[in-house]
């Protein structure tokens, strides 16, 4: 029946239930979702950056896991057997290239690993003293930067929550160490807690990891957090005036439970990007460190020892020098790219 123009009747027809295709058609709703499930989606369309965290995924377990079956050490002189003269044919050997006595073992038909970036000096394999190296960087680096992690993310915390003399004594302080020169700093106090600290961890379980090791995360616990600490207590400023502070503080809970609860969690994503930038920081000083000596102890290598060592016969075998400072602007590198990109995927303000 034709519906009549200009009339009150009511059309049946349009209280009908609505099929499934008009449901589909008019009902679009978004799948649930989180803000990590969001911060992925966008890191992972950030192809920079995802390249850059399967880099350093690869270089980090090649770092494990290669010396779990490669059959020379980093610290074995090859050719150098007790009771007898060391075989020099095993120094400075170019890559891929092989010993008098391993030659000989080929040529019996024997299968002899290869040193694909030669030997040094002393006869070591080069390759799997590169791979040890970024080991010992990338763990400084890590830890360095979970010490940095924890020392600023408490102190910001209490600064930017207490406020008042609390905020105001903790700033200065903080402005202080900002006002001392970083390099000449860090140069003073690793030579200084270096030699301290031999004797204090003399037959200690420290003492396999070597006290210039030790000083230099005392360093970073002594002067790498302030930039931390500001970006947190500014985060902790702008959120200790929300509804949901004040309701926890009119229902009695303290300060403590207060940051640990709500303000922490709800920077998190801050915490967790500066602290991504902070270990290419802690990497690169750890090199520079190694390089001028400061750095791990010998025969234990790292990134920037080997390239100081490499200095000394760079016109005969550039590749020592070259492979260490490759491999640290590798790590470096994918690590500020990957730590930009957590930073567009996660930073609220810069998604809004």
């Amino acid at each position: 029946m034709q519906k009549k123009k200009f009339t009150f009747h009511i059309d049946p027809a349009d209280f009908m239930p609505a099929s499934d295709k008009e449901k589909e058609y008019m009902v679009q709703m978004r799948p649930s979702t989180t803000f990590f499930k969001d911060g992925m989606k966008r890191l992972y369309k950030n192809k920079v950056a995802f390249i850059s965290l399967i880099v350093i995924v690869l270089i980090t377990l090649m770092s494990i896991f290669v010396p779990m079956f490669w059959p020379y050490s980093y610290e074995a002189q090859l050719g150098n057997q007790p009771g007898k003269p060391v075989d020099p044919s095993y120094s400075n050997l170019a890559p891929f290239e092989y010993g008098k006595t391993e030659q000989k073992l080929i040529e019996q038909g024997e299968v002899v690993f290869p040193h694909i970036f030669g030997t040094d000096d002393h006869g070591r394999d080069y390759f799997i003293r590169v791979v040890y190296g970024t080991r010992i960087s990338l763990a400084v680096g890590f830890f360095a930067s979970i010490i940095v992690l924890i020392i600023g993310t408490a102190i910001g915390s209490i600064s930017g929550y207490f406020g008042g003399k609390v905020d105001l004594v903790i700033m200065r302080i903080v402005d202080v160490i900002y006002s001392l020169p970083d390099m000449l700093m860090v140069i003073l106090l690793s030579t200084v807690l270096g030699l301290t600290l031999d004797s204090a961890i003399e037959g200690t379980v420290f003492e396999a990891i070597g006290s210039n090791i030790i000083s230099l995360f005392i360093v970073f616990a002594l002067l790498y957090w302030v930039s931390m600490s500001r970006l947190i207590r500014g985060q902790i400023l702008s959120l200790r005036e929300q509804e949901y502070v004040l309701s926890a503080r009119a229902t009695g809970a303290k300060g403590r439970w207060i940051i640990a609860k709500h303000l922490i969690p709800n920077c998190i994503s801050v915490v967790i990007i500066s602290a991504a930038l902070q270990i290419p920081s802690a990497i690169f000083t750890e090199s520079y460190l190694s390089f001028l000596g400061l750095g791990v102890n010998a025969p234990m290598p790292s990134l920037g020892s080997l390239a100081s060592e490499a200095l000394n016969g760079y016109q005969s075998h550039p590749h020592w020098l070259v492979i260490p400072a490759v491999v640290i602007s590798l790590i470096v590198l994918s690590l500020n790219l990957f730590g930009d990109g957590l930073r567009d995927a996660f930073d609220p303000k810069l998604n809004a």
